[in-house]
């Protein structure tokens, strides 16, 4: 479902969660403030460069000429006057490369130390918050709020370890990584990730508001369920089944997929498509929120109390106060605009990357705006879609509605009823320990060697999660990534089981990414997009797993079709959350309300283009209808980019290697260059091309 990293700000950089093309920003918020200005004169860095140059030659000149620059640059009047930053210039430059070595290996081992312990504390603290463990308590929100590494950055530049680093080691521009990487040695990118750590000064109270912001949201989207049952007709009727508590946006998106081989399939998929509209305008009656107390027309938009015998036995107690149709306050649009109004605090201490855009693309990714957006474009703006959509077409033997964005009939479950998918998954998984105790199997099935499957199963973690699931790296040898999915009273169901296989993909690329790689530093994938690409690998074999379907060569044509067409139906939402992100910083005092229409308007306007031509349709909203957009600070590019990363990946496995061999190669590669990273598991760089050439294929 989405890969979860704690904001720790040493750590952001490998998170990619504070990161981001360039855009219009106020005044006030391009010019430094002066706690962020360097306090270290020209004459006294020029000095310093001749004498350091003299008593360790010119052959040491370049690295002396860009440490001092590296130092001083974040060097401010509380660290110490000019005199002490040019005693820890004489005293820390290191010129021998042993002695170098050395050094960089005590940064390395200590860093792992801080960072991995720092992320269990905080996995630890978000614990109530993220897990399905009892009701949330007051205080348990300030817990999951707490960033416990918001100091971290600034404690190490006071105690001027940061300093020295930034005097030894090169902090690299994106521009040097993607055109002189290729050529670097495996030691040098982790010296350049090393460096990029300490890159700007960002202050402890700036990451803590973030966190804060980002906990917020979470714990808002956490507990944002739809109960179906309660949801009736113009004639009353109830068209799910008692008991089906939905969380927006997945397991709406996932209720509709899955209602396609329903009898019933139009009438409920133009109820929830209703919903997920009433969400992104913001017209959804406050009462209906995760309230199995009261019955919902989701067209005329009318509530009522339940009656007695339509309430589930194991409903919440009842909310004060008569239930009524008033529209939920703009809180969606409130959390989305603090989480801008936290990371745009953060603007001033990064001037290379002024704002959350730029570090989310340029630092986060790794990868350049444009180049993002225009393969999304690439797929969006293909002749291929109206192909694809006339096939669907009659394969459902009617017109295309707005939903079929969503549609998933290419797929093996499209032959299966969601409640015989939920029966078997249930009777197999009825709690977190028989999932656990089957990973090994499922490994195995996968293609991993018994071996393999017991050793990686022991360094997973199964919890079950109070949302739609999550996977929580370890960032530390010794500590396990977490699994997180949801397990109903009644067991886990399909829903819960797909996200399981997702974030399983995660956890084993963490277990991978962390032990496999020479070097610590290097420890994960390029960015979040990749890690998201591994996890669709495997959960694109979550049928096979269960035994209900077999690899053939139809069903490989379907599996083209079918990526292609999530890839198109996810690259709208990835336009609109940049736009959007682009909106709020054009305006950066909007309210709530103004947001809103905003989202909507942009909503729209991406649908009008690259979605109307061909379901005939205009003025939709339901690409704003993603959760990710609340608190995960335009997380959401990572998804059609991992589509594409994924079809490449899978193109290489079917060259005759097994898919755990495979998998195991590609993700000890460690955190370099996306196009690095992508040639050495797949031979070529991240492209739209090789899916728009299966598709083809497929159609023929």
């Amino acid at each position: 479902m989405r890969l979860l990293i704690i904001l720790l700000p040493a750590l952001l950089l490998m998170a990619g969660l504070l990161a981001g093309g360039e855009t219009t920003v106020s005044n006030e918020m391009t010019a430094p403030p002066q706690n962020a200005r360097s306090a270290i004169p020209a004459d006294l860095k020029e000095r310093l460069k001749r004498e350091l140059a003299a008593k360790y030659g010119e052959a040491q000149r370049a690295r002396i000429e860009r440490g001092i620059e590296q130092a001083a640059g974040l060097w401010r009047a509380d660290d110490g006057p000019p005199e002490a930053f040019a005693a820890l210039a004489r005293d820390n430059f290191i010129a021998d490369p042993a002695a170098l070595n050395e050094n960089f290996q005590h940064f390395q081992y200590a860093f792992e130390q801080i960072g991995g312990y720092l992320n269990e504390m905080g996995r630890e603290l978000r614990h109530w918050m993220d897990l399905d463990v009892g009701p949330l308590l007051p205080i348990d929100r300030i817990f999951a709020a707490y960033d416990p590494g918001a100091h971290l950055i600034e404690d190490l530049f006071s105690n001027k370890a940061g300093f020295i680093v930034l005097l030894n080691f090169p902090v690299t521009t994106l521009e040097e990584r993607l055109k002189e990487g290729g050529k670097w040695s495996r030691r040098q990118w982790a010296e350049a990730r090393l460096a990029q750590q300490f890159s700007k000064r960002v202050p402890p109270e700036v990451h803590q508001k973030i966190s804060t912001a980002a906990a917020e949201g979470e714990s808002y989207i956490a507990e944002y369920n739809i109960w179906m049952h309660h949801l009736v007709d113009s004639q009353g009727r109830r068209l799910f089944p008692s008991g089906l508590r939905l969380i927006s946006h997945w397991n709406l998106r996932d209720e509709l997929k899955a209602d396609y081989n329903h009898p019933k399939a139009l009438a409920k998929q133009q109820m929830i498509a209703k919903v997920m509209e009433r969400i992104v305008t913001q017209t959804i009656p406050k009462a209906v929120i995760d309230n199995p107390r009261v019955d919902w027309e989701p067209f005329a938009n009318t509530v009522r109390p339940a009656p007695k015998d339509a309430i589930e036995p194991n409903a919440p107690p009842a909310r004060e106060g008569q239930p009524t149709a008033a529209p939920e306050p703009d809180t969606r649009y409130a959390h989305l605009l603090a989480t801008f109004q936290a990371v745009r605090l953060a603007d001033p201490f990064s001037p290379s990357m002024p704002t959350h855009i730029a570090r989310r693309f340029e630092e986060g990714r790794e990868l350049p705006e444009a180049r993002v957006e225009q393969l999304f474009k690439d797929v969006l703006g293909s002749p291929l879609v109206g192909r694809v959509a006339a096939l669907i077409e009659q394969r459902l033997g009617r017109k295309l509605e707005p939903f079929d964005i969503w549609y998933n009939g290419f797929q093996p479950r499209g032959r299966y009823q969601e409640a015989e998918l939920d029966a078997m998954v249930a009777k197999k998984y009825p709690n977190v320990a028989a999932y656990q105790a089957d990973i090994p199997r499922l490994l195995a099935g996968l293609g991993f060697t018994p071996q393999r499957a017991k050793y990686l199963a022991g360094r997973i973690v199964v919890d079950p999660s109070r949302g739609a699931g999550h996977a929580m790296p370890a960032l530390r040898r010794g500590d396990k990534p977490h699994l997180r999915t949801r397990f109903e009273k009644g067991g886990m169901n399909y829903k819960g089981y797909n996200i399981a296989i997702h974030e399983m993909g995660h956890n084993v690329e963490q277990v991978f990414s962390l032990y496999n790689v020479d070097h610590t530093l290097l420890a994960g994938v390029p960015n979040t997009a990749f890690t998201e690409a591994l996890a669709f690998v495997f959960q694109a074999r979550d049928l096979e797993l269960l035994g209900l379907a077999r690899p053939d060569a139809e069903s490989e044509r379907l599996r083209v079709l079918n990526d292609f067409w999530m890839t198109y139906e996810i690259c709208g939402p990835a336009l609109v959350d940049m736009a959007v992100w682009h909106w709020m910083y054009d305006h950066p005092q909007a309210t709530a309300a103004q947001l809103r229409e905003a989202t909507v308007a942009i909503s729209k306007d991406i649908w009008n283009r690259y979605y109307a031509p061909v379901f005939g349709r205009r003025d939709v909203v339901l690409l704003g209808v993603y959760s990710h957009m609340v608190n995960l600070m335009m997380y959401l590019p990572d998804y059609p980019l991992g589509h594409l990363i994924a079809f490449q990946i899978e193109g290489q496995i079917k060259k005759g290697k097994s898919l755990g061999e495979e998998f195991e190669r590609m993700t000890s590669y460690g955190s370099v260059a996306p196009d690095l990273w992508m040639e050495h598991a797949a031979g070529q760089p991240v492209s739209a091309q090789p899916l728009l050439r299966a598709t083809e294929g497929a159609l023929k």
